[in-house]
């Protein structure tokens, strides 16, 4: 299997994370999972593929429905994390677009917050399709474009500092890119042969503390991190005090951050 600069990349950002994502951004991720189970209508008697499963927040949430979970990551850390949240689940490493399952394995295949990582989102896509049986469910997140406030705060804060984001980093090819919309998603999973295709727009205020919210990018999760961490101390506090500044305005009396933002959560269905 090839391994792209782009998928090294993000492999990279998140290997010996898990316990750093959990206390931030995984707070954030398990906000739509109960809506992603819906729309892959998992329920008792399924068996689902939770598909970049990270600490197993969506696994755990399909158990808790009785379904029969397979849960598959490319980081080990995040496995070891799920294997304590989602004791139940069948546990795989495993990559995108390439997994070790027979065709038609599943009643249903859910991906949350995976395709914003992967070099080939319609790869991936089709490799989700192709794990379902015929009118089984494909359901996906993503974070969608403008960005909400909560994801440009991180960058507002860098450019407030003065400081750049990192130029060399791999981008995804323009090729493979898509509009990350609701008629752009929904167009990367009709091209991959699914049927019924829907996409709506979660919106929601994201609830956190400042400390923990900063703890994330301050241990290397995502961009923003791996920017704080190609900084000396005195430019990461500059960055710091931007963000104290730049975040006031989201706290709310009792000094916790109430961040709007959303997500698309598309589904459909397998021919």
């Amino acid at each position: 299997m090839i391994v792209t600069d782009f998928d090294a990349h993000e492999r990279s950002r998140w290997a010996g994370r898990a316990a750093a994502y959990e206390r931030s951004f995984g707070r954030l991720c398990a906000y739509p999972a109960e809506a992603l189970l819906d729309a892959a209508g998992v329920r008792a008697g399924r068996r689902v593929i939770d598909v970049g499963t990270g600490p197993g927040t969506v696994a755990a949430r399909a158990l808790q429905r009785g379904a029969e979970v397979v849960a598959v990551d490319a980081e080990p850390d995040m496995l070891d994390a799920a294997r304590r949240n989602a004791p139940g689940a069948e546990l795989h490493e495993a990559v995108l677009p390439h997994l070790p399952f027979p065709a038609g394995d599943f009643d249903a295949a859910v991906a949350n917050f995976v395709l914003n990582h992967v070099a080939d989102p319609a790869a991936a896509v089709a490799e989700l399709r192709r794990l379902v049986r015929p009118s089984g469910q494909v359901a996906v997140t993503i974070w969608p474009t403008p960005q909400p406030p909560l994801q440009r705060l991180w960058g507002e804060a860098v450019a407030a500092a003065g400081v750049e984001t990192p130029a060399d980093l791999p981008r995804l090819a323009p090729e493979h890119d898509f509009p990350r919309t609701e008629d752009g998603l929904t167009g990367l999973l009709a091209a991959a042969g699914l049927t019924d295709v829907r996409c709506l727009t979660l919106s929601w205020e994201h609830r956190a503390d400042p400390e923990a919210w900063w703890d994330g990018p301050a241990n290397g999760i995502g961009t923003i991190g791996l920017a704080l961490q190609r900084q000396p101390t005195a430019v990461r506090e500059r960055i710091r005090q931007q963000y104290d500044l730049l975040s006031a305005r989201y706290r709310d009396n009792d000094g916790q951050l109430a961040l709007p933002t959303a997500a698309l959560l598309a589904c459909a269905r397998a021919a």
